[in-house]
């Protein structure tokens, strides 16, 4: 495959709603070409259409002068079209192998072995990993992995696979730093290979640092498709928003009340050690912590999702048992907005309503029969409050956008009245508009006198929106900052283990 891979007046319906409008779109090999809008504005759709997922669209692919048949994901792969999804859990089958997963595909061809060779197998999925400067073990069993080593996975079967054209969504959310300048190393020598790349990603910095072109779509329309170096990210923004965008995030002032909770010596296995913290009335605490660092799993540690830790919790002054039942934690006033929303925060398959409702399903309940008018009806006033764009509180809540659904994650504790809130990356996947809503949330929450624990490794959020910062390296906090102390200089510095 050589040229250019065109998607010409691609129009789709879901019933009555149309999610594209002769939407044209193109990429060349040997390019990075950024696909860029806020949710909700078809990237997705488009993506799931070239790479055979979505069928039953108006409009054409071509490859050069070459009329391209795409029903099915097997279509696509058959032309050289490969995607890496952003959550990553959907695309990988956790009881096998690295290396399985790796070369599940080919394995799965007609060209894959009959007969398994396994030290084939695994030396070829070993080398996939050493391109990207990975040196993940592959006997190991995927559901072992950390979110980041999935990735690489991912990022391997397509190498692979020999894509042609390569499909990149949200990249490097999962991502370190330095994995991430890996991944950006990979893509440069994919590209010098002829690989086209489309890069999908909401870290605006990232995108004019690696692509070569940017295309912006919004309202499921096509808006502008310019060089990198022709324009800005504030220029960007304004295409994706259609309106001007402030970076700076209004924190409102608000009055420090009581402790809510008070954390002493937690510990759990080497992931986390001796973490003490307190958040009172109020108030917005950060966690800020490079990939790795231990937030995710301080935050399950608060919520009872992982056995054997170590330590005390207190929420308003009453010292908690420590279990693995999160319904505990739950009646005690905890919630917990965790990282991996699809995996562990919504039931996509299920609609808005039901998952808006479930922490709180005893006041919509009868004899154990739901009272759906009521149900109905507390569920829209959340949808209007958290903003949660959809025709009816009905619809899967699969089908919305990677911010309408962190937006449903969220608001189904808002019901629930908890009394301390744990956030864990609340905006990876998110828009900048998303964003902004889901930081004007959090400001609510701390009006109504609600603790925050924001767990986050975009520090230039923090900085907008805690009254305090303790920052994670290696599982220990090694420094707590108040908001007049905190810099984005000072927070790497300590977050890379600085003294």
């Amino acid at each position: 495959m050589t040229g250019q891979l065109n998607m010409q007046h691609i129009s789709k319906h879901f019933g009555s709603f149309q999610a594209l409008k002769k939407v044209s779109f193109d990429v060349k090999q040997g390019e990075v070409h950024a696909l860029l809008g806020a949710n909700g504005a078809g990237k997705s759709t488009l993506m799931k259409i070239l790479c055979g997922a979505y069928d039953g669209y108006e409009g054409e692919i071509r490859h050069g002068d070459k009329h391209l048949s795409i029903h099915s994901p097997a279509d696509a792969k058959r032309e050289g079209i490969q995607i890496v999804h952003q959550e990553v859990d959907v695309a990988l089958i956790p009881s096998l192998t690295v290396a399985e997963n790796i070369l599940l595909d080919v394995q799965a061809s007609k060209d894959g072995d009959r007969l398994l060779n396994w030290r084939k197998t695994q030396q070829k999925a070993k080398e996939a990993l050493q391109m990207l400067g990975s040196s993940i073990d592959v006997k190991k069993d995927v559901s072992t992995l950390t979110l980041s080593e999935k990735q690489q996975v991912l990022i391997a079967r397509a190498i692979i696979g020999k894509a042609a054209y390569l499909i990149l969504d949200e990249p490097t959310a999962p991502l370190s730093i330095e994995e991430t300048k890996q991944l950006f190393r990979v893509i440069q020598h994919l590209t010098e290979t002829g690989v086209g790349v489309i890069y999908i990603s909401h870290r605006l910095q990232e995108v004019f640092e690696i692509a070569d072109r940017i295309t912006v779509l919004r309202d499921g329309e096509w808006v502008t498709t310019v060089r990198t170096k022709d324009t800005s990210v504030n220029n960007v923004i304004t295409s994706m928003l259609g309106k001007t965008f402030s970076e700076e995030i209004a924190k409102a002032s608000i009055e420090i009340g009581e402790d809510l909770l008070r954390v002493q010596q937690l510990s759990w296995k080497d992931k986390v050690k001796d973490v003490s913290l307190q958040v009172r009335e109020g108030e917005v605490v950060g966690i800020a912590g490079l990939v790795g660092a231990g937030k995710t799993e301080l935050c399950r540690s608060l919520f009872g999702l992982h056995p054997q830790v170590k330590g005390s919790i207190h929420v308003r002054g009453k010292k908690l048992r420590l279990t693995t039942k999160p319904h505990y934690y739950i009646e005690q006033g905890i919630a917990l907005v965790p990282e991996e929303r699809r995996k562990e925060g919504i039931l996509v398959e299920e609609s808005i309503s039901s998952n808006l409702t479930l922490p709180s399903l005893q006041r919509f309940t009868n004899y154990s029969f739901v009272k759906r008018r009521r149900e109905e009806r507390e569920a829209n006033t959340i949808i209007q409050q958290v903003g949660i764009k959809t025709n009816s509180t009905k619809q899967a809540v699969g089908t919305l956008s990677g911010g309408n659904q962190q937006k449903v994650a969220i608001g189904k504790w808002l019901l629930r009245d908890a009394d301390v809130y744990l956030f864990d990356e609340p905006t990876k996947g998110v828009d900048v508009g998303s964003k902004q809503d889901i930081f004007e949330l959090i400001q609510g929450l701390a009006k109504r006198k609600k603790g925050v624990l924001y767990a986050t490794c975009e520090f230039n959020e923090l900085l907008g929106v805690a009254d305090r910062i303790y920052v994670m390296y290696d599982g220990q906090i090694v420094k707590e900052l108040t908001k007049e102390e905190a810099t984005h200089e000072n927070l790497f510095y300590y977050a890379a283990g600085g003294k």
